[in-house]
């Protein structure tokens, strides 16, 4: 799905939600408005109760795994430094052995690269799924309570939101409701 479809999804049902009602035909029924709000994830999940706690945590495991791929580079970058000064004076042999080695060094810089990106992934999930959980229970109780047919996120990207009405934002009553249940 193109990073349009969805806005214009929740536009077009807007639109024929609102022209619902302007259908002429010999029978007109009135329709409720639609009630609408929105919010800013980002900034609520700054807000949430143990965030930066996780975010803490992840930091510092996400900076163990940079500094183990820094010293698999400079191990690296060593090893073409000494190739670069002795190619000369090897012999075929022995500089298609080097080389050798130092594709291997870089296969393995690659690999432990894509497996330490996909660990801290799977663990920013770990950290951040709970939270998101609560956040969005919140959410959907404000919408269930002030009886809303949708809430949108503006910080969502590609939102297709340009401006809207400050008195539908329910962005600091979810947070205020994040902390209250704490």
């Amino acid at each position: 799905m193109s990073r349009w479809a969805l806005p214009l999804l929740a536009l077009a049902l807007l639109a024929t939600v609102a022209a619902a009602p302007m259908v002429s035909g010999t029978e007109q029924v009135q329709q409720p408005a639609v009630r609408v709000a929105y919010v800013n994830s980002q900034l609520i999940l700054q807000q949430t109760p143990g965030y930066h706690q996780a975010e803490s945590i992840y930091t510092r495991e996400v900076q163990s795994y940079q500094q183990e791929l820094d010293r698999l580079r400079q191990q690296l970058d060593s090893t073409i430094r000494a190739y670069n000064q002795r190619a000369i004076g090897l012999s075929q042999s022995d500089r298609q052995a080097r080389e050798q080695e130092i594709r291997e060094l870089q296969q393995q810089l690659d690999q432990r690269t894509r497996e330490l990106t996909e660990r801290a992934n799977e663990r920013e999930r770990e950290l951040v799924a709970p939270l998101e959980e609560r956040v969005k229970a919140v959410i959907e109780g404000l919408r269930a309570e002030r009886n809303l047919a949708i809430i949108f996120d503006v910080a969502a990207p590609g939102n297709g939101i340009i401006a809207a009405d400050r008195s539908l934002d329910l962005t600091a009553t979810v947070i205020q409701r994040l902390r209250q249940s704490q």
